[in-house]
């Protein structure tokens, strides 16, 4: 198999993929902010697995905006041959408070 496509189901670990993810911040100061991102390439870890890093800006609300930079947790087999990764941080802090941001990313193919 030369390419793979998000509809592809693959066993064992599939190079250059990267997740998308939407999701919400936890509610801080009165308001959430909406966080959009996209991860690196996955990085290989010791026990055959992988994970992914991030940075970037939640959605601008209330006036400003925070930045994060995070690490998932290692791969997720969700079965027919997809995975996830788990994630939880925080943001920066800006107008005096930060956000926590945690979930699962969209599955991409493989499984491990």
């Amino acid at each position: 198999m030369d390419r793979v496509g998000k509809s592809d189901f693959v066993s064992g670990f599939v190079p250059n993929h990267n997740h998308g993810s939407v999701d919400y911040t936890s509610v801080d100061a009165g308001h959430v902010h909406q966080c959009l991102d996209v991860s690196s390439p996955p990085i290989p870890t010791k026990d055959g697995s992988h994970i992914h890093y991030t940075e970037g800006y939640v959605v601008f609300e209330s006036g400003h905006m925070h930045y994060y930079k995070a690490y998932s947790g290692p791969a997720i087999p969700v079965g027919n041959g997809m995975h996830v990764h788990y994630y939880d941080f925080y943001t920066s802090e800006d107008a005096g408070h930060r956000h926590r941001v945690r979930g699962v990313d969209q599955p991409a193919p493989g499984t491990k």
